[in-house]
């Protein structure tokens, strides 16, 4: 059977969440025994040799690449099966789609995305849920969302849980850090966030956490790292910093290439990720990884993603933030738990696992 791949979100230059699932997920399933045939579809050519043994299909076009040029090909020379990891199912499709629902953050938080995304996500994730001849979800919460927000039949839904990069791992050489740092002009100890910086990933309040533990904290100095691509609303929450006065303890360094991710994980005092609303949360995992302490949220997918490793708080209480970053700086012993619950969490979780679970789907309603 030919199996189709929307691999657009798979070749971006500086992946993030879906983008990261997109690409290790087809290089997963291109990897396993299968009798399928698999083609990509992408906008732009790959880097050489990311995805070594299947066919590509280049469709250059600048603008509504899916909803015009992908759904031409569908026409002209459809799959019998097409897989979207990261998008939207295009208008016409094989009778065979998969899709993976990520989240509905934008139900529960619609002020966090502006107006026109929102209408677009709503849209397109009730036109995936209803045209799909299955969905797969990065986890329980999501699928329990699709359920009770879109009257999903929870037997069209499959939980696949995402992996960690297996070469993601604890940094004890301090030179190292110490050197990844200096790229990123951190200075001191810190408390560290990777991630888009947007309203959802509620960084106002977590800022105000950080103002709270620096006045509690006044004789130990210590800094706020908030690493990542700029996104919605980036200039108000860098004018937040600025009104509470903390234009020299909290760092905007952008985007972390992946090279330097563990050096700058496995040297903060903890990674603090208080999300309103994840339909995973792959930082937690890649934070455990590196044996940091996690401070993570109580909503959604994060405490099934986090299970015991990590202190989980409301992502709406400000001092509950505040009071677990310092609970990372007062107990050893806590982070020391945390640390070895993480590295034992993070094994439950593989890149190889989710993609045997999207095959066994594939094979499931492509079955005679």
């Amino acid at each position: 059977m030919l199996v189709g791949i929307d691999a657009s979100r798979a070749v971006v230059d500086r992946p993030t969440g879906t983008e990261i699932y997109s690409r290790r997920v087809i290089q997963e399933l291109l990897t396993l025994d299968s009798p399928h045939r698999f083609r990509l579809y992408v906008r732009t050519n790959p880097p050489d040799h990311l995805f070594e043994g299947a066919e590509l299909r280049l469709i250059p076009c600048p603008r509504l690449w899916t909803h015009t040029r992908l759904a031409w090909e569908m026409v002209r020379r459809p799959p019998d099966l097409l897989f979207v990891p990261a998008h939207v199912i295009p208008p016409v499709h094989p009778r065979l789609s998969l899709v993976t629902i990520h989240d509905l953050g934008y139900l529960y938080f619609p002020r966090a995305h502006p107006w026109h995304q929102r209408i677009y996500l709503d849209l397109s994730t009730r036109w995936n849920a209803r045209t799909a001849a299955h969905i797969l979800a990065d986890s329980e919460a999501t699928k329990a969302d699709l359920v009770a927000r879109y009257g999903t039949s929870p037997h069209r839904i499959t939980v696949a849980y995402p992996g960690t990069d297996g070469s993601l791992g604890a940094v004890d050489d301090r030179l190292v850090i110490q050197a990844a740092k200096d790229r990123y002009r951190i200075p001191g100890d810190y408390f560290l966030y990777i991630g888009t910086l947007q309203p959802r990933k509620n960084l106002r309040r977590l800022v105000d956490a950080y103002a709270e533990l620096a006045v509690r904290r006044s004789e130990a100095p210590i800094h706020l790292v908030l690493a990542g691509k700029r996104g919605w609303l980036y200039d108000e929450l860098l004018e937040h910093v600025r009104g509470r006065g903390l234009e020299g303890r909290v760092h905007f360094p952008g985007y972390v290439a992946q090279e330097d991710k563990a050096a700058l994980l496995s040297g903060a005092l903890g990674f603090v990720f208080p999300s309103l609303h994840e339909g995973f949360g792959l930082p937690v995992l890649e934070a455990q990884a590196c044996r940091c302490p996690v401070v993570t949220s109580t909503s959604s997918s994060l405490p099934e993603v986090a299970g015991r490793g990590a202190l989980l708080v409301d992502p709406r209480d400000t001092r509950a933030i505040a009071d677990a970053m310092e609970r990372l700086m007062a107990e050893p012993g806590l982070v020391d738990q945390l640390v070895e619950r993480g590295l034992g969490n993070v094994k439950h979780f593989s890149w190889r696992a989710c993609a045997r679970r999207i095959l066994e789907v594939i094979d499931q309603v492509s079955g005679p």
